[in-house]
Formats: structure tokens, sequence, C-alpha cells
């Protein structure tokens, strides 16, 4: 007798897991909006943000940023309809100055299946110089606002964590851990990681970061050699933490100044796919104590140009998609790049996987569905249209994708 696959929630950023991949099978391959073939609802979505959908059940969050009111909102739908549930104002604030690629909702929420914790920046109008920047002009600073709703709706918490000073705005995203909230505070000023206790928002622990740059990267937790690991690239370096006290295990100096992209580990090793000014791809051995630059970074291309969005693990592939349209396969053991092919125009959506298939949403909507394998060739099984414009990656949960455009929210999969 053969078990069906378990439907699977995606409660946070990058999924269950925080690497892009899902359990789930049957996943739909092929969609289509015009025609609306293997659309299950679509519906508007108020204001604007890049922020990606997370999932509880039959609970759906999102945050949006309201240009007429300057609000930013939580959102919550039903998932099985879409129907809006309810939607809190977070607050009210000026805007932000930020990259032109960059939302004023761009932090995806995080949820415990009880409550939901959300992150904007608050700023007040000031302008200062902006730091680490080419051409000199104004940017408003800040501080981090992270804030906890049941699901009901009901503010449990609202606190400011830390200054945060960027002229390309913010972006991280946080994560759960045991009782605490964690989240990047990486920023043009003092960075730091901070540790909230889940039910009053309290800080547990707060560790600054070595050199001060933005970076906008969320951290990736895993079990590994007899050690909880929270491995988090940004502010000119890698670098391996305990997630409950914020102790260093090991680090990497470089190989870049600034991050996007969010780490992925398979059972092996660690694999960094980004940087700025310089693009790397990076595989690391997590079984170091203290400064391993020299020792323990197994293999390192340069041949991919990823910045934004984050690459995915699939069946002994790294599949790291470069922000101008391309796309390259590496082989996790030799660091080969097996293929490279031009999937899109640009992408800024981090890549997901299920049932042997890897998801390239590009920027003009059209998502290029591609055979998990490494090569010779990239094999693309299906394109589809959305017919809109995304910045957003995709969720995976209960046999849908759910996709954010800039003006819609899709569920593609069967009727419910």
């Amino acid at each position: 007798m053969t078990l069906a696959a378990p439907a699977e929630d995606w409660p946070r950023w990058r999924g269950p897991r925080g690497d892009g991949t899902s359990l789930e099978e049957n996943v739909p391959v092929e969609w289509d909006a015009a025609t609306g073939k293997n659309i299950t609802w679509k519906i508007p979505v108020p204001g604007l943000g890049h922020s990606c959908p997370v999932i509880s059940g039959d609970h759906l969050f999102l945050t949006t940023f309201l240009p007429e009111t300057n609000e930013r909102q939580l959102l919550c739908h039903d998932r099985p309809s879409g129907e809006i549930r309810w939607r809190k104002t977070v607050f009210e604030a000026p805007v932000e100055t930020k990259h032109t690629l960059n939302s004023h909702a761009s932090s995806t929420p995080v949820t415990d299946g009880e409550w939901v914790f959300v992150m904007f920046l608050k700023v007040d109008g000031s302008t200062i110089p902006a730091p680490n920047v080419g051409t000199p002009r104004p940017v408003t600073p800040g501080e981090i606002v992270v804030a906890a709703y049941d699901f009901g709706g009901e503010q449990q918490w609202l606190v400011s964590i830390g200054e945060f000073i960027s002229a390309h705005g913010f972006a991280s995203s946080p994560i759960l851990f045991e009782d605490t909230v964690i989240i990047n505070g990486d920023h043009d000023g003092e960075g730091y990681l901070a540790a909230l206790n889940k039910s009053s928002g309290e800080t547990i622990w707060k560790v600054a970061r070595p050199h001060g740059i933005r970076s906008y990267c969320t951290p990736l937790i895993r079990e590994v050699h007899g050690r909880t690991q929270m491995v988090v690239s940004g502010s000119q370096s890698i670098i391996s933490y305990d997630p409950r006290d914020g102790s260093e295990h090991w680090r990497i100096e470089g190989p870049a100044e600034q991050f996007v992209s969010s780490m992925v580990y398979d059972g092996k090793y660690f694999y960094m796919a980004c940087g700025y000014p310089t693009y790397h791809v990076m595989a690391i051995n997590p079984d170091g104590s203290g400064d391993v630059t020299e020792t323990h970074v197994v293999w390192h291309s340069e041949e991919s140009k990823s910045y934004v969005p984050s690459p995915v693990l699939a069946e002994g592939g790294l599949f790291v998609p470069d922000d101008r349209g391309t796309a390259s396969c590496y082989d996790t053991k030799t660091g080969e790049r097996v293929w490279r092919a031009r999937l899109g125009q640009h992408f800024s959506p981090s890549l997901v996987t299920a049932d042997g298939y890897v998801y390239f949403v590009a920027d003009d909507g059209t998502t290029k569905v591609v055979k998990a394998d490494k090569g010779p060739e990239a094999e693309v099984v299906a394109e589809n249209e959305l017919g809109e414009r995304c910045s957003a990656s995709p969720a995976i949960a209960h046999g849908h994708l759910y996709i954010r455009t800039h003006e819609h929210l899709f569920a593609i999969g069967p009727a419910e």
C-alpha cells in the first residue's frame, strides 16, 4: 500500500524547513490565469507588498502597505476560499526610502499555529545622509517593529527592537525557535541579531554583527554535529550561532559585502549563493569552530551572479537563480556547474521545489517548472502565465501553490 504524502503548512519564509522544499506530492505543474486552468481562486490584494503568504491550516496570512494612508497591515484570509477573515493595522508612519525593487511590506510573517508574528520598518520621516552608497542622497533612519497577533486578529504585543538604516529599505523575515522569535537586524550601522520571547516580546538576547553592513538574509537553523546551528550570511561574513544565546560556533569572513538570499543545507554542507558587489556560490563544512575561512569552504564558484533570489536543493543538485534571468544547476558533491539555461527575464522570487520539480517564478509572472535533475540540460516541463508582475516567492501548502502578484493572490490547484 502506498501512503499519500501528508499535507503541509507553509508557516514561514521559505516554508516549514526554511529552505523552499515541500514534501507534498501532486503539486500543480500547469496553470493559466487567462483561461482559468488550475486556478482555484484569485482575489485582489489591497495595497502593495512583496511579502509571501504563510499558511496554517485554513488560515493564510499576508502583510501589505496601503499608500493612501501609510498603514502597514496584516491580512488574514480563509485559505480554501481566499476570502478575507480580518485585516489589522500594525501602525501608520511615513514611508521609508528603499530600492526600486523593494517594497514597504517585504518581510514575510511567521506563525506557530496560534499566533502570527510580523516585522516592519518604522520611520518618522527625518533623513540623514545615506551611508554606504555610491551616489550621495538622503535616507530615512528608523527602527524595526515586531508585533504578535492571535488568529482572531487581536494584537498580543508590539515592540521596537533596534535601529535600522539602509538606502534599500527593509526585507528580512522573522523565524521561530523554541519559545523565541529571532530577527536579523543587519544594516548600515550597528547591526545585530536578536531573540524575543514569543509570549511577551521581551528581548532574551541580542548580539552585535561584525561589520555594520546592510544585508537581508533570514537565518537557517539545523541540528549539525551535536550542535544547534543557526547559520546566516550577511554583514561581510557567514556565521553559525547558537540560537539559544547568540554565541558563535564558527565564521567565514566574506566572500562579499552584502547578501540577500538565504542559505540551504543538505544534511552534510551548508550552501550560500549570493553576494554583492561580487557573486559567489559556496559549499561549507559546518563541523568547525572559530574562524574557518581558510579550512571549511568545500568548493567555491563565481560563475553565477545571484543576489536576491534564494536557491533550493533537490536530487543532489543545487539550483541557483540568477537575478538577470538565467539559472544554474551545481553538483553538490563536486561544485561542477552541470547546466546553465535562460529561464526568464529577471528573477526576484526565490525558488521552491516539490515532487521532483523546481519552480522558477520570474518577475513578469511566468513560471517555468523544471525537472529536478542534474542534467546535462535544464528540462522545462511546463511554462505557466499569470499575466501580472510578481516579486513575492511562492508558497506550497495543502496541495496548492499560492502566488502573490503585484495585484492579486492566486491559489493554484484543484477546487476545494
